[in-house]
């Protein structure tokens, strides 16, 4: 069946997307023409800035590169409703400098979804409610401070920057940048603090960067062998201004994966949690929904708040 040029080259640029090598014969195939008329479409792309590559071989091929300029992108349903809400949640201003770009990017799509996708999304705002963080997600990301950190760990580059504690106080740092981590609404650095001579956790929202960089460093193995394990041990724990040690009466097993905190047995029915968080309230509430016997072994603090909380739940179910 013949198509006309702009039909055929949106399903040959198609083909191309697909981040594979095609031969002339397999994409004149699969548009039932020559592969002359391959060939002279494949020039068209290239004048709309398309950067197709010719591969080498024995039959010779195709293949879409990376390019100086970003083309118009041709997206699969599935794909442009993805895009269309990952904008929109882009745009709630969680990294500053990237609300604007992502309300515009969501126009431009938003104006060319066909009507069934836009049923789509519609439908999908309209069922989806966002709730605010369980905690405090601190201060919105600057964009190019994530690029300039970004930049740093790719040319193995120490950082130099004054940083916030959670208490307030005010220190220089000057850190061998391993991996940026995004967990529970905040943006975090991981790095070799060579003042401290130690890995180290911070929040970038609380990092005012310096320039130029500092020189440059060989990358260290992750700490604890797997970055992730090292983030889940630190941050689930040590990295919080309450943290609490309790001795629960299950089996590890049955306790992992029902809690952020540390999980380590003690025998086959006892194990101990350490939990971290922003307040002894919250930690009472969620061993509470844990529905779990358990005795606290620090702080004296936490058993404070129990005891007041266990009067207060007393008065209240048997009032006067």
């Amino acid at each position: 069946m013949s198509q006309t040029t702009p039909v055929r080259l949106l399903r040959l640029l198609s083909l191309l997307q697909r981040h594979r090598d095609w031969t002339g014969a397999e994409l004149a195939e699969r548009l039932d023409v020559t592969t002359r008329t391959i060939r002279r479409d494949v020039d068209r792309l290239r004048e709309l800035g398309y950067p197709v590559h010719a591969v080498m071989g024995p039959v010779g091929g195709y293949r879409l590169g990376a390019g100086a300029a970003l083309p118009p992108l041709l997206l699969e349903d599935d794909e442009a409703v993805a895009v269309t809400l990952g904008l929109q949640a882009s745009a709630t201003g969680e990294v500053v400098g990237l609300e604007e770009a992502s309300l515009r990017a969501l126009t431009k799509v938003e104006q060319v979804l066909p009507a069934r996708l836009r049923h789509r999304v519609d439908a999908l705002r309209g069922a989806v409610v966002a709730l605010p963080p369980r905690y405090d997600p601190g201060a919105p990301v600057d964009a190019d401070t994530l690029t300039a950190i970004s930049a740093a760990v790719r040319a193995a580059e120490t950082l130099r920057f004054d940083y916030r504690s959670h208490s307030g106080a005010e220190s220089r740092r000057s850190v061998e940048p391993h991996r940026i981590a995004h967990w529970s609404h905040r943006w975090y650095l991981v790095g070799w603090d060579t003042g401290r001579t130690d890995w180290r956790t911070f929040r970038v929202d609380r990092m005012s960067l310096r320039t130029p960089n500092g020189p440059r460093f060989a990358h260290r193995p992750s700490p604890d062998g797997d970055v992730v394990a090292y983030l889940r041990r630190t941050m689930g724990f040590a990295m919080w201004p309450y943290r609490s040690v309790m001795r629960v009466h299950v089996p590890a097993e049955d306790l992992a994966g029902r809690i952020e905190g540390i999980v380590t047995p003690i025998d086959e029915r006892t194990c101990r949690l350490e939990m971290g968080s922003d307040s002894y309230a919250l930690v009472a509430l969620v061993v509470g929904m844990l529905d779990v016997e358990f005795e606290v072994e620090s702080p004296p603090e936490l058993v404070a708040h129990l005891r007041a909380l266990a009067e207060r739940f007393t008065r209240a179910a048997n009032p006067r």
